[in-house]
């Protein structure tokens, strides 16, 4: 008798040991997936703002318009147009390109002046550029 219970006893605590073994693999499947939900994507529009605010801040000076958004490897460049100095006729103010890198969420990681022209004269010439 001791011996038969001993064997339901060991029988018992394998299948404890196995149903518990499951448990927690399936256990662990659904902390992974919650642990790591997938991240949404920014949308283009956002970023080209909220990278236009951010040079704002910085230059002081507000961007009139975007003139260019790609996805890079880390994030997305934006190139964005400023006016740097008003001047009567506007035709004759300043203008500069800025290249603004911000990583995937849009948060400025670098900026630079890239271009810089007056307004009325413009072109992709090198007359423009100082």
């Amino acid at each position: 008798m001791a011996t038969a219970r001993k064997t339901a006893s060991s029988s018992s605590n394998g299948t404890k040991k196995t149903a518990s073994r499951r448990r927690t693999s399936s256990e662990t499947g659904a902390t992974e997936s919650q642990s790591a939900p997938q991240k949404k994507k920014v949308p283009a529009m956002k970023v080209a703002r909220t990278a236009a605010q951010q040079l704002a801040e910085l230059t002081g000076r507000e961007p009139e318009c975007v003139i260019g958004i790609q996805r890079t490897e880390d994030g997305w460049q934006v190139d964005l147009e400023v006016v740097e100095s008003r001047r009567i006729p506007d035709s004759t103010d300043i203008l500069a390109t800025y290249s603004v890198e911000t990583d995937e969420d849009g948060d400025l990681m670098g900026y630079q002046r890239v271009r810089r022209y007056v307004r009325g004269k413009g072109g992709d010439g090198d007359g423009g550029r100082r």
